[in-house]
């Protein structure tokens, strides 16, 4: 199917859902954009403006939007799910009948499903009867995409046709989509980095220095690997866009809506205040409490994501969060160079004290 018969459907009214239903629709697809709220779907199709989350993008022309599944789905060939993590399972299953198995579904959530612990493409797995799911990630800033600021993505799939078509449809001249087979490793990449943008925000708003935000943002690839490498991931997959990329991105800047909950809770607010003053989710408050779980359960050493869940859950001040980077294991710099037995004999050494 050429990209200008192409059918594409966004689920979602937010802002890099609507960004992206406008790069399909300049490409030359025909595009449908799905959200609940009627009076959005109005203005977005009277004024090309989603008010709400872009209010100074122009909307491509082609793209329709609707508050009717069925209509938006009708005969689309690649659908993108661009849908909280909270509701993404509700909106796929109310979606399903009208997505076939040989429909491309691809997620564009960086989150985790509280309940069993479930990534967004497993979701799609289960809710539908699609054999082509992916996963696009990266660093990718709502915001600049819609300003056409040059941008690269990641769609992960281990289905061929799923990564050429997403790759055919969404690429342009200024935003590139690259291609991963290593889908878990990406989207958990996606989903885990959010945990340290807002550790970062806290650590700008106590007026941390230069060498503090590399250590943390070097330490939080090395802790994120190193969970995401315990449940089957592939750890050169956090050497790209979806790891080391969107962590860098979201750990340093204020668009990043988990950053700026780390600021605010750096700058005195509760989390509750942050959240509600933000407007908008910040998957990433979901997710450090999962991660915490996780982790404590399976024994995964992270102590950026131990520090960082007292800190929003237990009201320690967010000063401590800093110091668990100072009081971690230091016996590797990079993951999975030293071998297991190597690492044994460090940690023992460190047990033992400084050396005389």
């Amino acid at each position: 199917m050429s990209k200008e018969t192409l059918r594409v459907a966004v689920l979602g009214g937010g802002s890099f859902g609507t960004a992206l239903a406008s790069i399909a629709s300049v490409g030359g697809a025909t595009v449908r954009q799905w959200m609940r709220d009627a009076s959005l779907v109005e203005r977005i199709n009277r004024e090309r403006r989603n008010d709400r989350y872009l209010p100074d993008f122009e909307i491509d022309p082609g793209v329709v939007a609707s508050t009717e599944l069925e209509f938006v789905l009708e005969q689309a060939a690649l659908v993108l799910v661009a849908i909280p993590s909270k509701a993404f399972r509700q909106v796929v299953r109310q979606a399903a009948p009208w997505i076939g198995a040989e429909t491309i579904l691809v997620s564009t959530t960086k989150g985790i499903e509280e309940h069993g612990f479930r990534l967004m493409s497993e979701i799609l797995a289960e809710e539908t009867t699609s054999r082509h799911i992916g996963v696009l990630s990266g660093p990718n800033l709502a915001a600049e995409v819609a300003r056409r600021q040059l941008t690269a993505s990641v769609i992960a799939s281990d289905d061929d046709l799923t990564r050429a078509q997403v790759q055919r449809v969404l690429s342009c001249e200024y935003f590139r989509v690259y291609a991963s087979n290593d889908r878990y490793g990406v989207e958990l990449g996606g989903a885990l980095k959010n945990i340290y943008a807002i550790a970062a925000g806290m650590a700008h708003a106590l007026g941390m220095g230069e060498n503090t935000k590399s250590m943390l943002i070097t330490r939080a690839l090395a802790e994120m690997s190193r969970f995401a490498v315990s449940q089957g991931a592939n750890p050169m997959t956090f050497l790209g866009l979806a790891g080391v990329g969107d962590l860098i991105v979201t750990c340093s800047s204020k668009l990043s809506r988990n950053f700026r909950v780390g600021l605010a809770m750096g700058e005195g607010m509760s989390l509750d205040a942050a959240v509600e003053g933000l407007g908008q989710v910040a998957e990433g408050v979901n997710t450090v409490r999962l991660i915490y779980a996780k982790s404590q359960r399976e024994g995964i050493y992270m102590p950026l994501v131990d520090g960082l869940y007292h800190v929003m859950f237990e009201g320690v001040a967010p000063s401590e969060m800093a110091r668990a980077l100072m009081r971690s294991d230091h016996s590797s710099d990079v993951e999975f160079t030293l071998s297991r037995e190597e690492a044994r004999r460090a940690h023992q050494r460190l047990d033992q004290g400084p050396i005389p």
